[in-house]
């Protein structure tokens, strides 16, 4: 596919970086030239120096022939306007663009309505704020992904010595857990490496487990496999950016909610617009203030600031003075890699949640949802069977008889409105929605090879 990105800030470069990968020719457009001879200098992709929004500019990216335009700068009127240049001047199929500011999001006329050029408009602050909206409802999870418009869940969760399935063999699980309950582990990630898992693997201490349920039963297999989590009730939001503000908001209702902002004039405009939220002026790193606000008796400390190193060092500082959970907002990969699952519970990555989005709309046509895991090593994808059993290399067969790589594993198949666990012989229908877990992205061809309908494929 041809594609060209408008933006070489961290979004843009994470999203060349996970196309390039995948045979796509890649072209960046960016003003500023130090970041485009970094980026060309990591990957095989075609650089342009300008303003995206410039027709010249465009033209020069060979908009005349791309299939694909996504505008991430940190402009939002600079996408919205390359998007309505690439529709007006060169029909560009499909254009996405980054807009930050909710009140774009609030009116979809902007962008879906009539002459509207922009076919997806996607929100970073809100992907991020319902991400960790997600995990703190979910006490102990690492992740919670949505599949199925929610009906089904993906979660993820470190196993502990006190959990009832731990040391259990997966063939024995379902025996530790109520009627009617089922579930199935997707991948096990052991001291960073991951297991594909068979009936015979054994769930150790400190595993990494991904498993497949439908949304009513994620807490019941979380308490099995870790034990009662303490649900959360007081939270501390460092941070009144978009993200904090948007979280809070969310949450005030259900949650004692406080949030923490360094800005007094920021903080001002925060207490104006929250109702139930207590907002405190300081430095998210001032122990003294910490300790005043009793972050030893907080279930959840949030680190949403726009400054890494401060997220950071908050959050470990309030995992040191008692807080028993906490989450930084980390936009640099090699950090979120080095501090994840020490003092810091989980670190939330930005560009991978976005990542994740994107490409929902960039693959496949049978591709409904994609979600990027482990650093974009890994992938958890949602297809769908369409065609028939003529043209189609999946519907008419039992799940045994699909062709896919060793690395790829389908767990789940979504049937109407009911979650079937995959087993061997199920044999599947027109319209069904198939989980797939994908452990190494690069076999990600070969995935979408099985899922593509063809006039006939045999």
């Amino acid at each position: 596919m041809n594609i060209i990105i408008l933006g070489a800030g961290q979004v843009g470069s994470s999203v060349a970086a996970a196309l390039a990968s995948e045979n796509n020719d890649i072209t960046v457009v960016d003003n500023n030239q130090t970041r485009l001879r970094e980026l060309a200098e990591k990957l095989d992709i075609r650089t342009v120096l300008g303003h995206a929004s410039l027709p010249s500019v465009l033209d020069h990216a060979g908009a005349d022939d791309a299939e694909l335009v996504i505008a991430v700068t940190s402009s939002d009127e600079v996408n919205l306007i390359a998007c309505q240049v690439a529709d007006a001047l060169f029909k560009t199929p499909t254009k996405i663009a980054r807009l930050r500011q909710s009140e774009y999001l609030q009116h979809p006329e902007i962008t879906a309505g009539r002459g509207g050029s922009v076919d997806v408009a996607i929100s970073p602050e809100a992907l991020v704020c319902k991400y960790v909206q997600r995990l703190i409802e979910h006490p102990g999870a690492l992740q919670v992904l949505d599949f199925a418009d929610g009906q089904v869940q993906l979660v993820a969760v470190r196993a502990l010595s006190g959990g009832k399935l731990t040391g259990q063999e997966i063939r024995n699980l379902r025996e530790h857990l109520p009627p009617g309950v089922d579930f199935r582990v997707a991948a096990i990630f052991r001291r960073g490496k991951p297991i594909i898992p068979e009936a015979s693997t054994c769930i150790e201490a400190d595993d990494e487990v991904f498993f497949l349920a439908e949304r009513r039963d994620i807490r019941a297999v979380m308490q099995a496999l870790r034990g009662q989590d303490k649900t959360a009730r007081r939270l501390l939001i460092a941070g009144g950016g978009n993200i904090g503000l948007n979280l809070a908001r969310a949450l005030e209702n259900q949650f004692s909610v406080k949030v923490l902002e360094r800005s007094r004039d920021r903080a001002k405009v925060l207490a104006e617009d929250l109702q139930n939220s207590i907002v405190l002026i300081g430095d998210c790193a001032d122990e003294d203030l910490l300790r005043e606000e009793n972050i030893d008796q907080t279930d959840v400390y949030c680190a949403l600031t726009n400054d890494d190193e401060a997220n950071i060092l908050s959050a470990m500082l309030a995992k040191r003075m008692g807080c028993p959970r906490v989450l930084a907002l980390i936009n640099r990969p090699a950090y979120a890699e080095l501090v994840e699952g020490g003092s810091i519970d989980i670190a939330v990555s930005p560009q991978q949640i976005t990542l994740g989005a994107l490409l929902t709309y960039i693959r496949s046509g049978t591709m409904v949802r994609v979600h990027s895991l482990r650093r974009g090593l890994a992938e958890a994808i949602e297809a769908v069977a369409i065609g028939d059993s003529r043209t189609s290399k999946v519907i008419g067969r039992s799940l045994e008889e699909i062709e896919l790589p060793e690395a790829a594993v389908i767990v789940g198949v979504v049937r109407g409105e009911k979650l079937l666990i995959a087993h061997h012989d199920i044999v599947i229908e027109p319209n069904d929605h198939l989980i797939v877990f994908l452990l190494d992205k690069r076999q990600l061809p070969k995935v979408e090879a099985a899922f593509r309908a063809d006039a006939t494929w045999f």
